[in-house]
């Protein structure tokens, strides 16, 4: 079996972009040309790799079965022809995280701009996503996560605030419309604005004070998946509609410009800050590496 290494490499890059186009677009080549070499590779393994249809790309049971298997060790090919790079006076090459959109939105503006200009020969391809995936399988070279949802077999550095504030806020009319909550589980009897997870989990609103530990299940007239759709809930918050849980930092411009109130603030729970992940099994590609030290010099924040 003559298998090239370059249709390999394609149909991995097709497989993560799921579809001919972006995968083209991504790795600089034509679509064409990444076509007919998952051709070339389906025909000498006499299996189909992928379902193709008008409107995706899917890789088939034995596609996903190759994916799976193929991707961490192309990865580890990547990092050891990188490995040259260390000779270099500069990093050169991409550097692709999986994050979050809180951490898109509000840890990587203090760090990218500064490390882009220091590391001008470095590209940097930030995925955005609320699920835990495997940073190798999706084509990412590390992620950010918070510490209950890091694997064990990862390497964590702490990245961003070191703590950070989940905050209630309601518009000041519907406060006046409905009365000011004294207690979380006054909440029960307001609209809450709620987000969900691709996971389907919505998670429920925690409140501690004194060391107290309040659980509350609120209801209301809107649900926002989280990540992208959260703007849309904060909106709404500002709008009247109701009350908003987020992050005390994305609420902070409406919570300064008076749009919104802080609602039961004394419970406001503080938790631990983000942490840069990535497999401790593999080289590290000099991209990351020196996205890693950077992460490292910087002072940390609060």
């Amino acid at each position: 079996m003559a298998v090239e290494f370059g249709d390999l490499a394609a149909f991995v890059t097709v497989a993560r972009a799921k579809g001919f186009r972006e995968g083209a677009r991504l790795s600089g080549t034509s679509p064409s040309g990444l076509s007919e070499a998952v051709r070339r590779l389906e025909t000498e393994l006499g299996v189909r790799l992928l379902n193709r249809t008008t409107r995706s790309v899917v890789p088939t049971e034995a596609g996903q079965s190759l994916l799976e298997r193929l991707a961490p060790a192309l990865s580890e090919m990547e990092a050891a022809l990188d490995a040259v790079n260390g000779f270099r006076d500069r990093p050169v090459g991409t550097l692709r995280l999986n994050v979050p959109v809180s951490a898109a939105r509000l840890v990587l503006p203090r760090i990218v701009p500064a490390f882009l200009a220091a590391y001008p020969d470095i590209r940097l391809e930030v995925m955005t996503d609320e699920s835990f995936v495997d940073v190798l399988t999706v084509g990412c070279d590390a992620g950010i996560r918070y510490g209950e949802r890091l694997e064990q077999d990862m390497i964590a550095v702490p990245i961003g605030p070191r703590t950070q504030t989940y905050a209630f806020a309601a518009a000041p009319a519907y406060l006046e419309r409905h009365g000011r909550p004294q207690h979380p589980r006054d909440l029960l009897d307001h609209s809450c604005l709620r987000h969900r997870f691709p996971s389907g989990n919505m998670p429920n609103w925690e409140f501690e004070r004194d060391g107290e530990l309040v659980v509350v299940e609120p209801k209301g007239p809107l649900i926002v998946q989280a990540g992208g759709a959260v703007d849309l809930a904060v909106d709404a918050a500002v709008a009247g509609i109701g009350i908003v849980g987020l992050f005390e930092e994305w609420l902070r411009p409406q919570l300064e410009s008076g749009a919104l109130e802080p609602v039961l603030q004394p419970w406001w729970q503080e938790f631990p800050g983000p942490f840069l992940y990535y497999p401790g099994r593999r080289l590290v590609p000099a991209p990351l590496r020196a996205f890693v030290d950077f992460v490292k010099s910087r002072p940390s924040t609060p």
